[in-house]
């Protein structure tokens, strides 16, 4: 088993391995591997690199506390509605149980944080779906959160700013959770019709309930680059209509060939985008209370 000696690029560190066992040589957690290159990255350079390989930029799972510190100004968040978790209103074998695992994992109620906070000092609300708690579905409480977070912003007139990150409705809570669509979808309205801003920024993966509700209503449309973003599974969509679809069929790149997203942002530049956007759409009304 031989490994390489360490080499430079750029502030990144690298190593260079053999063959597939010899990862097994480094001890757990000080080393990362990219999903997609398979190239290794020191764990602390690549969490500095916002968990995006500086290889190929594919940008890897990042957590909902993660995004909150590297996008907002320090100590200006405070979470909304951090005591809601669900019943299981259905009586789902196993759920809670479940639901418990993941609060324990994630150190989060639900699939999604929502607060108020700012960028360089402008005011806004912000929701973070976390697809580390149940694949980021959509349940009555995550439609509950977001649907509360986008009223107070309505009242405050400050700008709401979504990253979405689902695998679409929590299947546990059945019609409970496809009603949150509806409910998602007609507090974005009543947002839209106060004038307040409502940015969407889709991540990996923005699927099913979530993409065909609040997730494809913004103002403005960002994504990650690289994401999967759709409705239907891939091989639903090809058997229905007995076609083979584009190589980069429901990737951020594709949405956004087809009109439907506004720009691909890189994790790097988010912050400074969504400053400038805020910048741009600033008004005076604003009761930040």
């Amino acid at each position: 088993m031989n490994i390489n000696i360490f080499s430079k690029k750029k502030k990144y560190a690298s190593v260079v391995l053999s063959n597939k066992k010899s990862v097994e040589a480094v001890p757990d957690g000080i080393m990362t591997q990219c999903d997609k290159c398979k190239k290794i990255w020191v764990t602390k350079a690549f969490k500095e690199a916002l968990n995006v390989c500086p290889n190929c930029n594919t940008h890897h799972y990042i957590s909902a506390e993660e995004r909150i510190h590297h996008l907002l100004d320090e100590n200006s968040y405070e979470p909304w509605d951090t005591e809601l978790s669900t019943i299981n209103p259905l009586h789902f074998d196993n759920y809670m149980e479940k639901i418990e695992a993941d609060q324990i994992k994630t150190g989060l109620t639900e699939a999604v944080i929502t607060g108020k906070g700012t960028i360089d000092g402008l005011p806004l609300g912000i929701a973070i779906m976390d697809s580390a708690f149940r694949m980021g579905s959509m349940g009555s409480v995550v439609g509950e959160k977001i649907t509360r977070a986008i009223f107070r912003c309505k009242e405050m007139k400050i700008p709401f700013v979504i990253f979405t990150a689902s695998g679409g409705a929590r299947m546990q809570e059945g019609i409970l959770s496809l009603m949150q669509m509806a409910k998602t979808s007609v507090a974005v309205k009543q947002l839209n019709d106060a004038g307040v801003l409502y940015i969407v920024v889709m991540t990996h993966p923005t699927t099913g309930g979530v993409s065909a509700s609040f997730a494809s209503l913004g103002d403005i449309q960002l994504a990650e680059p690289g994401a999967l973003i759709g409705f239907a599974g891939r091989r639903i969509i090809e058997q229905t209509i007995g076609e083979a679809l584009p190589e980069d069929f429901q990737t951020a790149e594709f949405l956004l060939k087809c009109g439907q997203l506004d720009a691909i942002v890189p994790r790097q530049e988010m912050r400074a985008t969504l400053s400038l956007l805020l910048k741009m759409h600033r008004t005076e009304e604003v009761s930040y209370a």
